[in-house]
């Protein structure tokens, strides 16, 4: 097995085993939405619906980008893929560089058999753009049917692995090449220690089309990979900026569609979140056990979600996501 195929079977066995979330919190304790004591609306008359990059969604939620290139990750994949097909929602693979090393990983990624309709965003790591050639980096997309391209920025996870990628100069510059060769949206993410609105101005500039905060909070990829390498990182586990902050900074610079994510584990949260301004809210580590075992299980998950949702929508009296954007925010 090759060291990619390999670290990842034990990232999905270390979060699966492992106590890697952040110790310090998402920040959504920190931002309330105005209750309203009379909401004058029925709760099952809530309407979910929404648009992200020209896809329809039943609902905002968007399953994060976990894993892929072994048969754990294929399974995964796929449950993920069934759920998200069921309930209309959206879904990342992820990190398709074992698919570039072996491109019999292919089917591992591949999940339009299950999930035809599904919005799909392919994956790439940042520093990867560089080391392969533009025309094969375009090819994920296509060859997994996916909508998009998420790259996603992980120099603390880069930072933890004894392989890492430790050279990130130029990288800007390559995501701007990717951009404008592409013929689908890239959508650039963080892996859980978030964007800057000052840096999420930038990446629209290069021609990103979305910014996926992927802020701390929840899972710290520096965790994961100290239990893997058995080093003291303990200096770098709790880096990064809380989820809420991060949405609050890239809402107000970017002006191009939001994901939230980063430790949101509620439907209150979800509500938070899109009332801040964000597209969508994304979640991966509750879904993971869930979707070892079977697709029902993961959908189960986040029917529960969706309920939670409506009870927050239901009590600022928004009927739809539109009036609830316009819910004051309290921050405290």
């Amino acid at each position: 097995m090759s060291l990619t195929k390999s670290r990842k079977d034990d990232h999905i066995r270390i979060c699966l085993e492992k106590p890697v979330e952040f110790v310090k919190s998402n920040g959504f304790e920190h931002v309330e939405l105005e209750h309203k004591a009379l909401p004058e609306i029925d709760r099952d008359e809530i309407n979910l619906e929404t648009k992200f990059l020209g896809k329809r969604f039943a609902y905002p939620l968007f399953i994060e980008a976990m894993t892929g290139g072994t048969k754990k990750g294929e399974k995964i994949n796929n449950n993920l893929a069934k759920a998200a097909e069921a309930l209309g929602i959206g879904m990342g693979v992820g990190s398709q560089r074992a698919m570039l090393e072996h491109p019999e990983a292919k089917r591992t990624y591949f999940v339009r058999d299950v999930a035809p309709s599904i919005f799909l965003l392919g994956n790439i790591g940042a520093a990867q753009i560089r080391e392969y050639d533009i025309e094969k980096i375009l090819s994920l997309v296509d060859s997994i049917g996916a909508d998009g391209l998420a790259v996603h920025l992980n120099p603390a996870q880069e930072l933890a692995q004894q392989e890492g990628d430790k050279s990130w100069k130029g990288i800007y510059k390559d995501i701007g090449y990717l951009c404008k060769e592409a013929k689908f949206p890239v959508v650039t993410k963080e892996t859980g220690c978030g964007i800057s609105g000052k840096l999420s101005k930038e990446l629209a500039k290069a021609g990103v089309k979305a910014i996926d905060v992927a802020g701390a909070g929840g899972t710290s990829w520096v965790k994961v990979d100290a239990y893997r390498t058995k080093e003291d990182l303990s200096h770098l586990e709790e880096w990064g900026i809380p989820t809420a902050e991060a949405l609050k900074d890239v809402v107000k610079s970017a002006r191009i569609p939001v994901i939230a994510s980063g430790g949101i584990r509620t439907g209150t949260e979800v509500a938070k979140a899109i009332a801040m301004g964000a597209s969508l809210a994304g979640m991966a580590l509750p879904l993971l056990r869930p979707a070892t075992e079977s697709w029902e299980s993961v959908r189960k998950h986040l029917e529960k979600i969706i309920s939670q949702l409506k009870d927050a929508m239901f009590l600022v009296g928004a009927k739809n996501l539109k009036e609830l954007r316009k819910v004051r925010v309290i921050y405290t």
